[in-house]
């Protein structure tokens, strides 16, 4: 039966249109964004076995291109216009940062930088740096790589800082492995860069750990 054939209630478009986007389940939401289906099989059909082979949605939106245009019903076109999506969602995320001042939207802090780095398959190192009024200036990814004390640079960082006119920094680096708990060398990093930018008074107000499920706050346990 084709989603036409379907009570109007059940159809994921009317369904979002009359009880919002947050009462679709993740087949319904995806199945919109397809649009079609393919012979046989309806969009919410297509949707719900994408989601079975991929093993949930998030494995399916950060599949790279030759794992995603393997299934069948999705091509080329289908994830370009899914990494056009996730883009314009940090693009969202940043530019309501750019609005709010970084200490009093911790929520959304922890949601942008999550989007940014949670899916990369290496570590990587960024700064998130905030003007004296912890507006955001700029959002950086400085280093890359397995992340110890002799890859990660308080020179670059400060010299970075001080050319942006920085007054502030929120450090952030996620863990591939998925666990989000901080490494000794994680807190010996942040100590490193604590004390460097303390030179110039620029102020280090949080460092986010991001893993799969988790975004642990140097800040929240009491390091810094």
């Amino acid at each position: 039966m084709s989603i036409r054939d379907w009570p109007e209630g059940e159809r994921p478009r009317e369904k979002l249109l009359a009880l919002g986007v947050e009462a679709l389940s993740d087949a319904e939401l995806l199945a919109i964004f397809l649009r079609v289906g393919v012979a046989g099989r309806s969009a919410v059909d297509l949707a719900r076995d994408l989601l079975a082979s991929f093993g949930g949605l998030r494995p399916l939106l950060e599949a790279d291109q030759a794992r995603f245009c393997a299934e069948r019903g999705i091509g080329t076109a289908t994830f370009v216009q899914l990494q056009a999506t996730l883009e314009l969602s940090r693009r969202h995320l940043a530019s309501q940062l750019e609005r709010d001042h970084a200490l009093t939207s911790p929520t959304l802090v922890r949601a942008y930088l999550a989007a940014k780095l949670r899916h990369l398959g290496h570590e990587e190192f960024a700064v998130l740096f905030l003007d004296s009024q912890h507006r955001v200036i700029r959002y950086e990814s400085l280093f890359r790589g397995t992340l110890d004390s002799a890859s990660v640079y308080p020179r670059e960082v400060a010299r970075r800082a001080l050319a942006l006119g920085a007054g502030a920094v929120i450090f952030a680096h996620n863990h591939p492995s998925g666990v989000a708990e901080p490494s000794d060398a994680d807190r010996r990093i942040t100590e490193r860069l604590r004390e460097a930018l303390a030179l110039f008074e620029i102020r280090v107000l949080d460092h986010f750990v991001v893993g799969d499920g988790e975004v642990v706050s140097f800040a929240e346990r009491g390091w810094l």
